[in-house]
């Protein structure tokens, strides 16, 4: 007695893209890149046709890039002999993408309700801002440039800078003193120069992978206090500029970040930064 011979069932790229509830070009485009060919293309005809054994890839596919997982991450678990562990690794990598975003847009929440109660009048935006002469200090440092102004930019940069500073110093034999002392500079292109220092001992002792730097002195500068994390010092820094703008004055040099308490270098609730802009009165 002959055996059944079970055929595969072949889908169109019109009906497989049907299905699967996705675009013809989209299909086509994961044919492009290698993720999910057709099984077969006619000859003649150039028409692409797909599978029923297919389906289930395909289902994957649209199911993963639906919750935010990139193309390459899929391409990792499709290819994958067993793909439980590319495709667990793919959605932890997801979730903590999605928890950082929360916090993120949790703390731009925080910040635009405590502008609109500013703004209506049921809460007081206080900023203590003190003005006073800044004195000299000398200091090792390392720089780099940022692509533009704000913490989403500069952050990055810190601990990078902050690793190379504190192994060259080690390296050299050098003390790391507190507080560290950050300045920027602003370029024409709109790039910005980072700086990042610890106060040098007396007399200060040159070595490989830091500069010595003479910070000189301020008549005046413009200094507030800033509490906390760095998840708010833009909204710290844009009080400090309202306000001595209000004053009368403005920024005449780098302005400086002085972290009088910062245990380790992960940004903590407790940390306290004063901010510090030099400035002269605008008339």
């Amino acid at each position: 007695m002959s055996g059944w011979i079970v055929a595969s069932i072949m889908y169109t790229i019109g009906e497989f893209a049907a299905i699967g509830r996705v675009s013809v070009r989209m299909l086509r485009h994961y044919d492009a890149i290698g993720l999910l060919p057709p099984a077969r293309v006619d000859d003649r005809s150039g028409y692409r046709y797909y599978t029923d054994a297919q389906l289930a890839g395909l289902l994957l596919i649209v199911e993963l890039r639906q919750l935010g997982i990139g193309l390459d991450a899929i391409a990792a678990v499709l290819a994958s002999d067993d793909p439980r562990p590319a495709l667990t690794a793919a959605l932890r990598q997801r979730r903590a993408e999605l928890e950082a975003g929360i916090a993120d847009d949790r703390n731009r929440l925080d910040r635009l309700e405590r502008r609109l109660r500013i703004l209506e009048g049921t809460e007081i935006m206080t900023t203590p801002v003190e003005y006073r002469p800044l004195e000299a200090v000398t200091v090792y440092a390392v720089s780099g440039t940022a692509p533009g102004m704000g913490p989403e930019l500069v952050g990055p940069m810190v601990g990078p800078l902050i690793g190379s500073l504190d192994s060259a110093l080690e390296a050299a034999g050098r003390p790391i003193l507190a507080p560290s002392v950050f300045w920027y500079e602003a370029r024409d292109d709109e790039r910005l120069e980072v700086h990042i220092s610890y106060p040098a001992e007396t007399p200060p002792r040159a070595g490989d992978g830091y500069e010595i730097v003479d910070l000189p002195a301020v008549p005046l500068a413009a200094t507030l206090l800033h509490h906390g994390d760095m998840t708010g010092i833009g909204d710290s820094w844009m009080a400090l500029t309202e306000r001595l703008v209000a004053d009368g004055y403005r920024v005449v040099g780098p302005t400086r970040e002085v972290y009088l308490h910062a245990t380790g270098h992960e940004p903590a609730p407790d940390w306290l930064t004063e901010l510090q802009a030099p400035v002269e009165p605008a008339s």
